[in-house]
C-alpha cells in the first residue's frame, strides 16, 4: 500500500458514505441496546475489588498521533514504556509494577492477543490499532479471570469501537521529526435498515527513527460488520497489519556512543572487503498478522446474558540478519578452502529466521444478574501451532552450493490451552459486597524438531523435545465497600503461569524452567467528588519461582528470564485529581515500591550454558527493570475549541540485571510532553477540523529507558577467575515535535 493510495481511498469512501442517507436510520429511533459487545466479562467495575484504570476514547484520541499503544497508556499508575527506535514508533513495550510484557495479559474484546509461545505482544504488528479502540482498561495485580497466556501481574483489556449508529468519515494525518508520519482513514455506514452497520479503517505509518537506520514502514486495517436486534448483537471483525522494521535491539554501549554518537546502531554492521565499516541494508523484521473475530451477545430473558466468540489469528514473517564471523558447521555448512588456499571455518553470512503461526479457539460465558447476585460461568478453548525454521541465504566467499530451501533448523511448537471459571458478586448489604472468582486452567505445550542453537557435544543442532502439561487453580476473593463518594476494597488472589518458549530454547539447560506462582494481596481506598479525588492502593505480590529478566536478549531481541525461588513486589499507588474549574484540571499519580529477590544466586559461565559455571550469592537484591519510584503529573486546560496538556513522568533507577551492579543500570529520568490542539467545528461542511501540535521531551532530557546486560568470567594467566559485566542502552530522542490534522465529516 503506497501513501498515494490514501487520498484516493478517502475520496472514494467518503463518496460512498455520502450516498447512504437514504439507507440509514436515525439513531434516535433505535430501540435496542447498542452497548459494546464484550465477549468475556473480564472488565472490572466499582464493585470489583481490584486496582484498575480506565482510559476513554477521548483520552486515546487526544494522545494518538501515531505512537504505539504503550505510549498512550504511560501516564497511568505504575506504567513505564520502552522504544527501540527512540521515538515511540516501531518496537515498543510496556511494564506495569515492574512486570514485563510477557506477564501482562492483553485482550481485544476478551480475546487473547499475547503470542501463545513468547507470551509477548508485538504492538508493531498492529500499528494504529488505537484509532479503532473504544476504550482500554488496565488492571494491576492478578485482576479478574481472563483468557490468554500472559495473565501474571497485570492485564490490558481493549475494546474495539462499537458499531456506528451514524454515518461518519474521518481523515487524519500527522508528521514530525525523524520523518515520522501517519495517515489514517476511517468510515462508518451508520445504522442501515434498523439492524446493520459497517465500519472500516486503513492506516499507514512510517518513521526513520531516532536511532540510526531504525526505520519502520507500517500498514494496518480494521473492519467490522454488525447485526443487532432487540436481544441479539452479532459482529464480524477483521484487523491486522504489515510491518517492515529495521532492527535496533542490539543497543549500543556507552563506549560505542562516545565513539560513534548517541544514535549509533550496531545492528547489521560488518566490515566490507576493503576494510570499511558498512551496514546491511536489509537487516529487517518483516511480519504480517491478521486477526478475525466473530462475536455474539445474546440476551436470554430478563436475567441471563450469553456471550460467545470464535477467533483466529494468522501471522507469518521472518528476520533477515547479517551475522559476522559465524561458525559454518552451526548452519549445516561445510568449511571450505578459498582460492588462496585459506581454510575457512568461520565467515560472514546472511540468515533468514521464519515464523509461521496460527492461533484459534472459542470463548463462551453465561451471566446471571438478579437481586443481590451477579454470577458468570465461562470458559475457553484455544489451539496454537507455530512453525519455526531458518535458512542461510548467503555466505561471504563461500565455495560450494547453498541450497536456499534447506533449513539449518526446523521445529514446531504446539499449545493447547483451556480454562473454565466461575465468578460471583454478592451484595451483602447495599454498601458492602463480596467477590469470588475461581478459575481452572489446563495447558499442554510441545516443541519438536531442531533448535537454532548448536550442540557441540553431538555435532548437530540442539534437539528440542519438550512435552509439558500444567494444571492451575487460580482462586480470587475479596470484599468491596461503597458509600457515597467513598470506595474501599480488599482482595487476595492466586495466579499461575507457565514458562515461555524462550525459557526452553534459550535458557540454562541445566535448570529446567518451572511454572510461576503469585499470591497477590491488595487493599485500596478512593474518594471521588466533582472538585477533587484521591486514591491509595497498597499491594504485596509474593512470588514463588518468578521468572525474572536476566538482562540478556535472545538473538531476535526477546528478553530472557530465569526462575528465582522466592521474590516479592510491594508498594503503594497514590492518585489524585483537582478540578477547580471547567477549563482546568490537575492529575497526579505516584508509585513507591520495593521489588526484591530473596537470597539471589547468580550463575556466571565461561563461554555459554555448556561451560563451567561459578555461583555468586548476592543475598537480597532488587529485581531487574523494576524502578522503586514512578511519578506522573498532568496539567490539562480547555477553553472553547482550544485544549492543552502538559504531562511529565519521572522514573527511578532501574538495574538491568539482578546483581545490583551499577555497571548495568538505567539512571533515573524525567521527561515532559506538551500537547496543543484546536477544534474548528462546523466549518464549511466539515463536522470538525482538529489541528494538533506536540512537543515531546520538552526539556531535552538525555536518557535511556531500556537496554540489556551481560556477565561472565574468564581465567587470567595466573589462574584467577575474573568477572566481567557490560551493558547496552536504548537511547531516546531529545526534544522533537509532531503535528496532526484530523478532518471529521
Amino acid at each position: 500500500m503506497k501513501k498515494r493510495f490514501l487520498p484516493a481511498a478517502a475520496a472514494t469512501l467518503a463518496g460512498c458514505v455520502a450516498a447512504l442517507p437514504s439507507l440509514a436510520q436515525d439513531a434516535d429511533t433505535l430501540s435496542v441496546n447498542l452497548r459494546q459487545v464484550e465477549v468475556v466479562s473480564n472488565r472490572a467495575t466499582e464493585k470489583t475489588p481490584v486496582a484498575f484504570t480506565n482510559v476513554t476514547k477521548k483520552e486515546l484520541t487526544a494522545a494518538n498521533d501515531g505512537r504505539d499503544i504503550p505510549y498512550l497508556l504511560q501516564s497511568t499508575p505504575s506504567v513505564i514504556t520502552t522504544s527501540d527506535a527512540g521515538a515511540g514508533m516501531g518496537y515498543t513495550s510496556i511494564r506495569v509494577r515492574g512486570t514485563d510484557g510477557s506477564r501482562i495479559n492483553v485482550t481485544a474484546n476478551g480475546i487473547p492477543i499475547n503470542d501463545a509461545e513468547s507470551h509477548r505482544v508485538y504492538w508493531v504488528n498492529m500499528p494504529d490499532l488505537a484509532s479503532s479502540l473504544r476504550d482500554v482498561q488496565i488492571q494491576r495485580g492478578a485482576g479478574t479471570s481472563t483468557n490468554g497466556a500472559g495473565a501474571f501481574g497485570a492485564s490490558i483489556n481493549m475494546a474495539t469501537d462499537a458499531p456506528s449508529t451514524e454515518q461518519y468519515a474521518e481523515l487524519s494525518g500527522a508528521y514530525g521529526m525523524y520523518n515520522t508520519n501517519r495517515e489514517t482513514l476511517r468510515v462508518g455506514s451508520g445504522l442501515l435498515g434498523g439492524h446493520w452497520s459497517f465500519d472500516a479503517r486503513i492506516s499507514h505509518m512510517g518513521s526513520d527513527g531516532y536511532i540510526e537506520r531504525a526505520s519502520s514502514q507500517l500498514w494496518s486495517y480494521f473492519g467490522q460488520a454488525a447485526y443487532r436486534n432487540t436481544n441479539t448483537h452479532l459482529r464480524l471483525l477483521a484487523f491486522g497489519g504489515k510491518e517492515e522494521t529495521y532492527m535496533a535491539w542490539d543497543y549500543a554501549s556507552k563506549e560505542q556512543m562516545e565513539e560513534f554518537g548517541r544514535r549509533y546502531n550496531p545492528c547489521g554492521e560488518y566490515i566490507d572487503s576493503e576494510g570499511n565499516r558498512a551496514y546491511y541494508a536489509d537487516q529487517k523484521d518483516n511480519f504480517i498478522q491478521h486477526h478475525f473475530q466473530l462475536l455474539l451477545a445474546q440476551r436470554l430473558g430478563d436475567f441471563f446474558r450469553l456471550n460467545a466468540a470464535l477467533h483466529y489469528t494468522k501471522d507469518r514473517g521472518y528476520y533477515n540478519q547479517y551475522k559476522t564471523g559465524r561458525t559454518l558447521v552451526e548452519y549445516g555448512l561445510t568449511p571450505f578452502y578459498t582460492a588462496d588456499g585459506e581454510y575457512v571455518k568461520k565467515s560472514d553470512l546472511v540468515r533468514l529466521k521464519y515464523n509461521y503461526n496460527g492461533f484459534g479457539g472459542g470463548l463462551v460465558n453465561l451471566n446471571y444478574s438478579r437481586d443481590r447476585w451477579d454470577v458468570t460461568l465461562g470458559g475457553a478453548v484455544n489451539q496454537f501451532r507455530g512453525h519455526h525454521f531458518g535458512q542461510v541465504a548467503w555466505v561471504r566467499n563461500y565455495v560450494g552450493p547453498i541450497d536456499p530451501l534447506q533449513p539449518y533448523y526446523d521445529n514446531v511448537g504446539r499449545k493447547f490451552d483451556s480454562n473454565v471459571y466461575l465468578r460471583a458478586n454478592y451484595d451483602i448489604m447495599q454498601e458492602l459486597s463480596a467477590f469470588a472468582d475461581l478459575q481452572y486452567r489446563h495447558i499442554h505445550y510441545t516443541i519438536d524438531g531442531s533448535s537454532d542453537n548448536f550442540d557441540y557435544t553431538t555435532g548437530a543442532p540442539q534437539v528440542l523435545d519438550v512435552d509439558r502439561r500444567w494444571d492451575f487453580f487460580n482462586p480470587k476473593v475479596g470484599v468491596n465497600f461503597i458509600r457515597g463518594d467513598h470506595r474501599a476494597f480488599a482482595s487476595w488472589s492466586v495466579a499461575h503461569k507457565e514458562p515461555t518458549r524462550d525459557n526452553f530454547t534459550d535458557g540454562d539447560r541445566s535448570h529446567a524452567p518451572q511454572a510461576e506462582r503469585l499470591f497477590d494481596y491488595e487493599l485500596g481506598y478512593a474518594f471521588n467528588r466533582p472538585l477533587f479525588s484521591l486514591g491509595v492502593n497498597l499491594y504485596y505480590m509474593d512470588y514463588m519461582d518468578q521468572l525474572v529478566l536476566t538482562g540478556q536478549l535472545s538473538d531476535t531481541g526477546n528478553p530472557l528470564s530465569v526462575n528465582v525461588p522466592s521474590s516479592y513486589r510491594m508498594g503503594v499507588e497514590l492518585q489524585g485529581a483537582l478540578r477547580p474549574a471547567g477549563w482546568f484540571d490537575w492529575e497526579v499519580n505516584a508509585t513507591l515500591s520495593r521489588n526484591r529477590i530473596k537470597d539471589f544466586t547468580e550463575y556466571l559461565y565461561l563461554d555459554g550454558w555448556d561451560t563451567p559455571a561459578i555461583a555468586i550469592s548476592h543475598g537480597d537484591t532488587p529485581i531487574s527493570f523494576s524502578p522503586g519510584f514512578i511519578f506522573n503529573n498532568s496539567f490539562n486546560f480547555r477553553f472553547r475549541g482550544f485544549s492543552a496538556s502538559l504531562k511529565s513522568q519521572y522514573v527511578g533507577k532501574q538495574y538491568m540485571d539482578n546483581s545490583s551492579s551499577d555497571e548495568c543500570a538505567l539512571d533515573p529520568y524525567f521527561t515532559t510532553d506538551l500537547h496543543l490542539a484546536y477544534d474548528f467545528r462546523n466549518l464549511h461542511g466539515i463536522k470538525n477540523l482538529r489541528v494538533g501540535f506536540s512537543v515531546y521531551n520538552l526539556f531535552n532530557e538525555d536518557y535511556f529507558n531500556n537496554g540489556y546486560s551481560y556477565a561472565g568470567y574468564y581465567v587470567a594467566d595466573n589462574g584467577e577467575k575474573v568477572i566481567y559485566r557490560g551493558a547496552g542502552y536504548a537511547a531516546q530522542a531529545p526534544v522533537h515535535v509532531m503535528g496532526t490534522v484530523t478532518l471529521s465529516f
